[in-house]
């Protein structure tokens, strides 16, 4: 990060600092407060006192110094509770004013920016999160999102975009990070080039992104940032924040009017910028070099200490978690706390795990798993026993946003929900696989990523002889996976205390015909609308 740019960062604090205690001191209110508190990554939590504070890490990158700074400050400041997020940050809980600066100003000695967390500015540019060590990938992705969020760091005290911009690369189809409905997305292809897609997203009026390149060379995505850009301050409404992300362009410009938009905006980057927007090749390489540099020495000894550490199938239904890189005699080991909420002293004990690890880091993944990656045999095996405690099975890896009972927009319990269902279903033990994961967002928002799950939830309200009740809408067959993208259909709305008592009956007769939840699905469709229709409100 530009040394000129973490000074200015650094002063804007002193603005946020003095926020934080007129809104304390009940000076300003809540809504005042939360639209300058957003710009810097923290908002007030509905209990009064308390704020949440996130923070930003592209690509969901954790070196080792970061993740030992997470865990003091976990410690220092008595964190009670972390949360990873869909977009591949974590954000922190339950803080008083004062500790919310602290982290803010130390956090900033680590290359960790919280400007920008919320507001209308670029947030966390994602990426794959096994980027440069999984198998299969098309090419490793992180060097060029990591020059991009740099770049739009640098507009954020210079641009004023209409809302917030969410930049995704994806490394393979997988397309764990939504590239391709996303508001600008990178997919990586097999001949080490870029496709290009923008103008998509979650949330209100979701929408497939627009292919506006193909073939695109890696070095050159800083002129494709700019000019989303743009586009976006040029064609986005600066009127109404109800219709000012980039998807709405797709209906007042039309899809080709928009991809036309964009590649004028494109031509007119790349003859004002030249070749000084390209990334240098030279220093993406060595880079990627060290990256995967490890002295690997005895593998086969190193393997046998794995024998009772089952390897990862590649199968989403297991759950086993110990991945084998693409590097010889390395591997990753994937940790995902129920609900994406993860116990404060686990970073200090993974951190206490990995130290001495020469090129260990963490990652966190889209789908709120946390990946310690670059592990020997020895030390997988050790992580692996310290991330024991969290989910056991597919189901208990499903997605969930941090709910009504912190988050002031939040509609419904999101947490709640999940842990009810999770309670629920405990005493039948099904088989892994018999329950997919799920979706649930709080709120229309999507930062539960309702719409892509294989079922989803998103909160709502229903009307039950006169009284409003806490209800979620149901939403069934979303698909990430590039190719198939699909949003998931809306079936109606159930009672939140009706959800657990349906998966019950779901994971009973799918477990009595011995299959998983995929297998059962593709044959019985009109069998899950016969289950679910009773639970459905009128």
């Amino acid at each position: 990060m530009n040394g000129k740019l973490l000074a200015v960062l650094r002063q804007d604090i002193d603005a946020f600092e003095e926020k934080i205690y007129e809104f304390t001191n009940g000076e300003i209110d809540r809504k005042a407060y939360k639209g300058f508190s957003g710009g810097f990554g923290s908002y007030a939590q509905r209990e009064n006192g308390y704020s949440m504070l996130r923070l930003r890490l592209p690509g969901g990158r954790l070196t080792k110094e970061r993740l030992g700074f997470i865990a003091e400050c976990a410690e220092k400041n008595s964190v009670p509770r972390m949360k990873l997020t869909t977009c591949q940050t974590i954000q922190m809980h339950d803080l008083p004013p004062q500790s919310v600066v602290e982290i803010m100003k130390r956090a900033l000695d680590y290359d960790i920016i919280t400007r920008g967390g919320g507001g209308d500015f670029p947030r966390n540019v994602m990426v794959s999160p096994l980027t440069g060590v999984e198998q299969g990938e098309y090419f490793d992705v992180l060097p060029y999102a990591e020059r991009a969020g740099d770049y739009l760091m640098g507009m954020i005290k210079t641009v004023k975009l209409p809302r917030k911009l969410k930049v995704g690369f994806s490394n393979s189809p997988a397309n764990v990070t939504h590239a391709t409905f996303r508001d600008l997305g990178f997919i990586a292809k097999e001949n080490g080039l870029f496709d290009v897609y923008s103008a998509g997203g979650l949330g209100n009026n979701y929408k497939m992104g627009v292919k506006v390149a193909e073939n695109v060379k890696p070095e050159e995505v800083l002129y494709y940032v700019e000019a989303m850009v743009r586009t976006f301050t040029t064609y986005g409404n600066y009127e109404s924040r109800a219709k000012s992300r980039t998807r709405y362009m797709q209906e007042t410009l039309g899809v080709e009017g928009y991809k036309k938009a964009y590649q004028e905006k494109l031509l007119e980057v790349k003859a004002e910028f030249k070749d000084s927007l390209l990334i240098k090749e030279s220093s993406v390489s060595a880079e990627q070099e060290s990256n995967t540099e490890e002295s690997v020495v005895n593998i086969k000894e190193q393997e046998s200490q794995l024998k009772n550490v089952a390897a990862y199938p590649q199968t989403e239904s297991e759950s086993e978690r110990v991945i084998t890189q693409k590097q010889a005699g390395l591997y990753a080991v994937a940790y995902h706390p129920v609900g994406g909420m993860v116990p404060a002293q686990k970073f200090e004990e993974i951190y206490e795990g990995i130290k001495n690890a020469a090129k260990a880091e963490v990652r966190v993944a889209p789908d709120e798993t946390l990946y310690i990656i670059n592990l020997n045999a020895q030390q997988a095996e050790k992580i692996h026993k310290i991330t024991a405690d969290g989910a056991k099975n597919l189901f208990e890896t499903s997605v969930s946003c941090i709910g009504s009972t912190v988050c002031q927009i939040g509609l419904r319990d999101s947490q709640g929900l999940l842990a009810s269902i999770v309670e629920a279903v405990e005493p039948y033990h099904f088989a892994d696989g018999v329950l997919p994961r799920i979706h649930i967002s709080g709120c229309p928002s999507s930062c539960g990523t309702h719409q892509i799950g294989k079922l989803g939830f998103r909160g709502a309200s229903k009307s039950v002889n006169g009284k409003a009740e806490p209800a979620f809408a149901f939403y069934v067959n979303g698909q990430d996976t590039q190719g198939e993208e699909r949003f998931g259909e809306e079936w109606g709305v159930m009672l939140a205390t009706d959800i657990p008592k349906f998966f019950v009956e779901l994971g009973t007769v799918i477990s009595d015909e011995k299959v998983s939840y995929e297998q059962w699905y593709k044959k019985n469709m009109d069998t899950l609308k016969n289950i679910v229709e009773p639970y459905l409100q009128k």
